[in-house]
């Protein structure tokens, strides 16, 4: 069951096919939420154009600052994320409240229509933008059961998986589950 699930913001990333170290067949491309394998449309953070939580509160931001710095968006496709309220420390499996930078607007606009594709477990040692899929960049997806991209199917799944200490030593934490979807436009 989904709780605390909170609207974290939109990304385009060029989505890759399963990298060839990844020992999973079932997996036919990447949609993580890290910018490990499928890239973030452009290193955007220099724009200082993002939100509280280092993304963009609405496709139209994302696209209004890559139209304004000449940023190619083509084989580009846009996601909607969400994230459980709570973040996770790995080493003492101690869940707690994270927030949003303040010092950014945070005014997420929920997409109308979503599909949810499933939920990647990410790391955030400096506690603000998403760094390392444990799924992809870790090779987790080679022990735990994933989709054709490369996430867990349920959220119930992937806390289970965290609260019994599946990932530990992937990555520094904390870590945070994300609800992945793609937009229906």
């Amino acid at each position: 069951m989904m709780l605390d699930m909170i609207p974290v913001g939109y990304m385009a990333k060029r989505v890759e096919s399963k990298p060839d170290f990844l020992k999973n067949y079932q997996v036919e491309d990447i949609y993580s939420v890290s910018n490990c394998i499928s890239d973030h449309f452009a290193y955007y953070i220099d724009y200082w154009k993002h939100n509280g939580f280092w993304m963009f509160n609405s496709p139209e931001d994302l696209r209004t600052l890559a139209k304004e710095q000449g940023l190619d968006l083509v084989g580009t496709k846009m996601f909607y994320y969400e994230a459980y309220a709570y973040q996770c420390h790995e080493d003492n499996l101690e869940w707690e409240l994270f927030k949003p930078e303040q010092s950014f607007v945070t005014d997420v606009q929920v997409p109308a229509k979503k599909v949810l594709e499933g939920y990647d477990i990410v790391s955030f040692s400096q506690e603000n933008a998403p760094e390392c899929s444990y799924l992809s960049c870790n090779h987790m997806a080679e022990t735990i059961p994933v989709n054709r991209h490369c996430l867990i199917e349920t959220f119930d799944e992937a806390k289970l998986l965290l609260s019994q200490g599946a990932f530990k030593g992937c990555e520094p934490g904390p870590c945070r589950i994300f609800a992945v979807y793609s937009l229906v436009e």
